[in-house]
């Protein structure tokens, strides 16, 4: 796929972005056969594009041989109904093994995540993400998140370079966000995407959409696409009072618990999983399972969402 497709079936998403959990077995091995159910089942259920073995997907626990056997397995899943972008990172010559690992698998594009470890100036970040881009031919997504922060000037460049076709910002700094999409537009003009990706994304996405963000991961919808695609559409139809319901009742919540264990934003989605009837096995370490307590208040949390889709559809009645 050419860079200008997948740019323009991401912008008219008919969902939220779906990043799948990675399933493993018993034996703590790649379970490709379940993963493939775990993409189906979000694929069918109405996602507008799935994000394969990116943070959500343990990508940093995966070997290279795992990881394109799960890109593969994304792919065949997905059977292009939607697209199929997957995860790179660690330095440079890694990220650029699995940029071509992934073209080889199918994948329609590359999240581009932080480099391993260190903290580089923009220059060699910028140098960084070039050296992804031309890699293969698969168009890039830069995810902008813990050591990989840029400036608006960097973000021009980025836009300027040949396969780079958007930035996620895991970050959460909205005047830095803003500052950057003014520079684009102005600096840099045409399509680029950009994209909501903090961890339970719903909860901050009525101040990304202010300014002009309307892609955005959705965690939850590995476990709650019901819930997932509520909220989506009532954000779409301008429905504040489910916007605040769900926000109110179900996001809020579930983010404090979420901010109560580290390495949650995975592990806790990973345990939603396995609630709603799928066994994708547990976290690999170094991140662990949520305790029994949390699991236990993460049920009452789901319970509580779906309770306030049925008060929904008993007030539309």
């Amino acid at each position: 796929m050419t860079p200008a497709p997948l740019a323009a079936r991401l912008s008219i998403p008919g969902g939220p972005l779906f990043f799948p959990v990675t399933a493993y077995g018993p034996d703590g091995s790649v379970d490709l056969d379940t993963y493939r159910t775990h993409v189906r089942r979000g694929v069918e259920a109405g996602a507008a594009a799935v994000f394969a073995c990116c943070g959500t997907g343990e990508f940093h626990a995966l070997t290279p041989e795992e990881y394109e056997a799960c890109v593969r397995a994304a792919v065949e899943a997905a059977a292009g109904r939607v697209p199929v972008v997957a995860g790179t990172g660690y330095g440079t010559a890694l990220a650029v093994r699995y940029a071509r690992l992934a073209e080889t698998a199918g994948a329609d594009g590359l999240l581009a995540m932080p480099p391993y470890l260190v903290v580089a100036g923009q220059e060699g970040l910028l140098r960084h993400y070039r050296e992804v881009a031309a890699a293969s031919a698969l168009p890039v997504i830069v995810y902008q998140r813990d050591n990989a922060v840029f400036t608006p000037a960097t973000v021009v460049e980025l836009a300027r370079t040949n396969g780079v076709i958007g930035l996620k910002d895991g970050l959460g700094d909205l005047d830095l966000m803003q500052r950057i999409v003014s520079a684009v537009r102005t600096e840099a003009p045409g399509e680029f995407l950009y994209f909501n990706g903090l961890p339970t994304a719903e909860q901050t996405q009525l101040a990304y959409r202010a300014i002009g963000v309307t892609l955005y991961s959705s965690a939850v919808f590995c476990f709650a696409p019901e819930i997932a695609l509520a909220f989506y559409g009532a954000l779409e139809a301008g429905d504040d009072t489910t916007v605040n319901r769900l926000l109110d009742g179900f996001y809020r919540p579930f983010v404090e618990l979420r901010a109560r264990g580290r390495g949650y934003a995975v592990a806790l989605v990973k345990a939603g999983v396995r609630m709603r009837g799928l066994d994708v096995g547990e976290v690999r370490p170094p991140l662990h399972e949520p305790g029994e307590d949390h699991v236990k208040q993460l049920a009452e949390v789901i319970e509580r969402g779906f309770a306030l889709l049925e008060k929904e559809a008993e007030d539309t009645k």
